[in-house]
Formats: C-alpha cells, structure tokens, sequence
C-alpha cells in the first residue's frame, strides 16, 4: 500500500488508534476523513490540521450513516482507502448473577454490524477506483480471548473470519482487504487507566510500526500483525494456547 496521494477514510478516527492513524497519515500528506460521535471534538482536531475533514457519525442509526456517505460520495469521490476502526470494550461478568445483554448488544452493533455497514456504504466507491484499501481493525484477542471481556473478544473473531471471506469474494476486485490486529495499546478504550497503563504499547510507537508493515507490503494473508503478537496468533497451531490462556487469565 502506498501511503501517500490518498484519499482516506476513518471511522472512529476522534480518539485512540484512529486519530493515531488519521494524524499520522495526514502528516504524509493524504487526504483524510474522519468520523466520530463528538461533533466538538471533531471540529477541534481538524483545526489543528488544516485539510482534514470531521464528519459526526452515528454509526448504530443508518441515517447518519447515509449522510455521512452523501458527503463523501460528492466531496471525495476519489476515496481510495478506507479504515473502518470505530470499536468499543466493555467488560462483563456473567458469574455474577447481574448480566444483561445491553452491554453486548452495543458491541456487537458497533464492533460487527457497524464494520459491516461502513464497508458495504462504501465499498461501492471503492472498486470504482484503480486501486484501494480496506482496513478494518480486530484485535489480537481475535486468536486468544481475554475472558473478562468476553463478547469483545467474540466480535473480534467474528470480524477475522468475516474479513477472510470478504477477501476472498474480492479477490477479482483492485481493493485490498487488510486486517489490524492490534496488541494491548495505550488508548481509552477499556476507560482512563489503559491510556497511562506502562504494559500497554503506546499508540504512536503501534501506528508507526504497522505504517512501516504497510509500507513493505509486510501483510501475509491480509493480516497486519506485530512480531509479538505471532505467538497468540499461532498459539493453537502450536500448541500453546493452554499455557498463554492461562498467562493471560490467571484464576
């Protein structure tokens, strides 16, 4: 993937990995969208970056999703990389006796049904263009799960498998299906304490190393994954999945 000269969209690009990525790729020169559920904050980062489009989604209601596609559709219709990353985490306990299913309900809206309306919103603008990209950011917990954060870890796999799929079904089409499989980042996404969290990568160094596996078409089978994170990736195949589930989830 060339990473200059393009016209980017980012869902989820306000906060965390997006706006990392959104910042990081307008520095290089591109052309980038980005969308998020705070309209204040959107108009705040892109007037720190002249050039840089804010445009408020709402991704669990189809009518912001349709406004927000009629714009791109008029204004950037030379859109050629898309990164559907808007995600959310919230951790559940069904031990507890005080489950419902609000909080999985809204994962799976934003992190499974919400990928899968941005992508077929703007796939068709995509294959009109000689080449594109499409990015859709899963989780190293995708291959190894987390088990305080059950449901989190499930649309993760589900978005891996759907993603191999779709590029396959694509495999005829000049677009790239890529996914990001993240490690442990300091970001908000789990609240305050991940942001500052020493164990956690920082987000600059992540971005900066996944724009260099870019840049080198380092991708194999379309998964955009750090050297570290091979082990959890393989983890079954190699017969350690027991010992790493166990490290990663002590009783």
């Amino acid at each position: 993937m060339k990473l200059t000269g393009n016209t980017i969209l980012i869902t989820g690009g306000s906060r965390g990995i997006g706006r990392a990525f959104a910042e990081a790729l307008h520095d290089r020169g591109n052309q980038v969208i980005i969308t998020g559920r705070d309209p204040a904050l959107l108009d705040a980062i892109c007037a720190q970056r002249p050039g840089m489009t804010g445009l408020p989604l709402e991704l669990g209601d189809p009518a912001s999703l349709a406004q927000v596609a009629e714009v791109v559709h008029a204004r950037f219709p030379s859109l050629n990389v898309l990164m559907a990353n808007a995600g959310i985490s919230r951790a559940e306990d069904l031990a507890s006796g005080h489950w419902d299913d609000l909080d999985a309900e809204a994962i799976v809206d934003t992190n499974i049904l919400g990928v899968l309306r941005t992508v077929a919103t703007f796939l068709p603008l995509l294959t009109r263009q000689r080449s594109a990209t499409l990015m859709a950011t899963s989780s190293s917990l995708a291959f190894l799960p987390l088990a305080s954060l059950p449901t989190y870890c499930a649309s993760k796999a589900f978005l891996h498998s759907w993603l191999v799929s779709l590029r396959h079904q694509l495999r005829h089409l000049p677009v790239d299906v890529l996914e990001l499989s993240p490690p442990y980042v300091q970001t908000g996404l789990t609240g305050a304490a991940q942001a500052s969290d020493p164990r956690a990568m920082p987000v600059q160094d992540y971005v900066q190393q996944v724009l260099l596996k870019l840049e080198r078409g380092d991708h194999p089978r379309g998964e955009v994954l750090l050297d570290a994170d091979q082990a959890r990736r393989w983890a079954e195949r190699d017969g350690t999945y027991d010992a790493i589930f166990a490290l990663m989830n002590p009783e």
